[in-house]
């Protein structure tokens, strides 16, 4: 989880519940619900736009407002210090969901999502799951074991990328595989990336068991001590990262390999990233890695055009 920009810094007033639980009327005197959405993804700096840059106007507009909406329950996680103010919203959230299926959504999110939904097959639950795995950040700080840390990631990635599959043009069923695989390397890979950061929220998501396989301290982390036990840990979790990436390469379909270059796109990105952190011997705890956007354009186009990492 990372934070991005709020949802009113767009110059509208979009539906946010209060501490009290009130939503307050959405307006939109300045701006579409296209156009805030759009404001929020590119906000973001996430290795997702880039790849959003390359799809047709129809699908670019629903994953667009797709991404915006996972970046709007996740900020609520990322950027609100008191948990329960943060569960309030988030539960406003499912209700939001509830009524934009009925016809009635008031985010403009929201708006700007429901007129894709039936096209792409975006389905309520796969909203709700992903406010699910945000609620799970709320009263979850560590994960025993690895198959725990998969659930988590299965919310909040795995989702995201079956409906994004289906946003790319799916047409084969067993490309769904993929796409879970795929969202799982990607959150491992975020993992990696955030323990520092995420350390400093107070959450550790590497699995206690594994620190205690290799006999690092949930205290060090907190700290941010490195030492070569905590190096061999990070090697550990990034070569798993690595064989999810290619077992997941190996189950794309070869009918949906041209539909779905835009995760394949993101996939070279968050590998690219993945090897950054490696190179840096995994100094992870102080300092928060990251791809500039000319090189993530770069990794994006030459997937487009010559079809390789």
């Amino acid at each position: 989880m990372r934070p991005s920009s709020c949802g009113a810094c767009c110059g509208c007033e979009a539906a946010a519940p209060q501490a009290d639980g009130t939503i307050p009327r959405v307006t939109s005197a300045v701006q579409s619900p296209q156009d805030y959405v759009q404001q929020k993804a590119a906000a973001s700096g996430s290795s997702f736009y880039y790849a959003f840059l390359f799809l047709p106007p129809p699908r670019r507009a629903a994953i667009t407002a797709f991404y915006a909406f996972c970046r709007e329950v996740d900020d609520v996680v990322d950027e609100v210090s008191d948990p329960g103010v943060a569960a309030t919203k988030l539960a406003w959230w499912q209700s939001e969901v509830g009524r934009a299926y009925a016809g009635q959504p008031s985010h403009p999110v929201m708006q700007a999502l429901m007129p894709h939904a039936a096209e792409f097959g975006i389905e309520a639950r796969h909203l709700l799951a992903i406010i699910e795995g945000c609620q799970m950040d709320l009263t979850q700080t560590r994960y025993l074991d690895f198959a725990a840390l998969e659930k988590y990631c299965h919310l909040v990635a795995g989702i995201v990328g079956e409906v994004s599959a289906r946003i790319f043009g799916q047409v084969d069923a067993k490309t769904t595989e993929y796409a879970h695989k795929l969202g799982l390397a990607f959150q491992l890979t975020n993992i990696i990336r955030d323990v520092g950061e995420d350390a400093r929220r107070g959450r550790i998501y590497l699995p206690l068991d594994e620190l205690q396989r290799f006999d690092v301290k949930a205290h060090e982390i907190l700290k941010g001590t490195y030492s070569d036990r905590f190096a061999a840990l990070m090697q550990f979790q990034a070569e798993r990262a690595q064989a999810l990436y290619d077992e997941a390469l190996a189950l794309l379909p070869a009918a949906d390999r041209r539909s779905q270059k835009p995760g394949l796109m993101m996939a070279s990105i968050y590998r690219t990233l993945l090897r950054e952190v490696e190179a840096s011997d995994f100094q992870v705890l102080h300092q928060r890695i990251a791809l500039t956007p000319l090189r993530k354009l770069w990794l994006a186009w030459k997937m487009q055009a010559l079809g390789r990492f």
